[in-house]
């Protein structure tokens, strides 16, 4: 979405954070506008990914733009310590003008079998952004009780058929050991779940609760959401693209909670709000992808793109 994107944030001169730099096509449109837009000499672009190869990637394709670049490999929950570290004293001049996140797994890690994310290709049950930290899925699912297995299923799978499948895993660990690569588990996940599209939405959304347990991404996104919006100036944008459900209610919930005057509790009659809201929501629907991109890039389809405002004066 990368026209919408450029749309919704490039409007001004400033700092430009992108959150999820993945190979950098977000990052370098923002650029690109920036300079076409004449908003260039005073704007600045940080990108953030937990991935070093897609640190390394995304630098080759930002080379032309690297003295208006600085990228970063670690969490964009962390965007505020990330953000000031860069920060020098020029920088400290410029309002953050855009933030961008584009959550979910980058084509690079789904089309990579060594890291695990799909049941499409056969792979080490890894998960991890930072392949070095904490628990992996093959750790989640070799040792989690049955019913922490059902609960992450559900929770973040919405996979209603969360506790036999998290059953039958427990059983194939004692029958024939541990699960160690995403074959072998796609194939515990076909044993329960019958007709080839019911299995497909199955193993998607298996394979998506491990990857968020794996990552703590909905405890990552909460934070992001929190901070991010806090270093906005004035007239800043956020932009959030989701695909799934469990992520755009997030957000969408968070975006119009900002954007509410605070009118303190129900049936006290008040003339003037507690608070009012430093923020306004700009789409009041997502934006969605174009046919034309879709059709190119098949994973577009269910990608939502909402954004939110600061107002340029506070209650204002």
């Amino acid at each position: 979405m990368v026209r919408e994107v450029v749309a919704q944030l490039v409007r001004r001169e400033g700092i430009y954070v992108d959150g999820t730099l993945g190979g950098g096509g977000h990052s370098l449109a923002i650029l690109q506008a920036l300079r076409d837009r004449g908003f260039e000499n005073h704007s600045f672009l940080i990108g953030i990914d937990q991935d070093s190869f897609a640190i390394e990637e995304a630098a080759k394709k930002l080379a032309s733009f690297r003295e208006k670049a600085a990228l970063v490999q670690g969490n964009f929950r962390d965007v505020v310590s990330i953000v000031n570290g860069i920060r020098t004293r020029e920088l400290d001049r410029m309002p953050v003008a855009g933030m961008l996140l584009d959550l979910g797994v980058s084509s690079f890690q789904i089309d990579t079998p060594q890291r695990g994310f799909s049941y499409l290709r056969r792979g080490p049950l890894d998960m991890r952004m930072r392949p070095q930290d904490g628990l992996s899925a093959a750790d989640i699912v070799n040792g989690f009780e049955e019913r922490e297995l059902a609960d992450i299923f559900f929770r973040f799978g919405e996979e209603h058929k969360s506790r036999r499948i998290a059953r039958a895993i427990c059983a194939r660990r004692i029958e024939r050991g541990d699960i160690t690569d995403t074959e072998e588990l796609a194939a515990v996940v076909r044993s329960i779940v019958r007709g080839s599209d019911q299995q497909v939405k199955s193993l998607a959304r298996v394979f998506q609760a491990l990857r968020i347990a794996v990552n703590d991404e909905l405890g990552a996104l909460e934070d992001v959401l929190r901070d991010g919006v806090g270093m906005l100036g004035p007239k800043g944008r956020m932009g959030v693209i989701s695909y799934h459900s469990l992520e755009d209610r997030m957000v969408k919930r968070f975006f119009r909670k900002i954007a509410t005057d605070d009118w303190g509790p129900k049936g006290v009659g008040m003339k003037e709000p507690l608070r009012r809201a430093e923020f306004r929501v700009v789409t009041g629907k997502p934006e969605i992808a174009a046919d034309d991109e879709v059709r190119e890039n098949p994973r577009a389809r269910s990608a939502k793109l909402r954004v939110v405002e600061k107002k340029e004066q506070s209650g204002g």
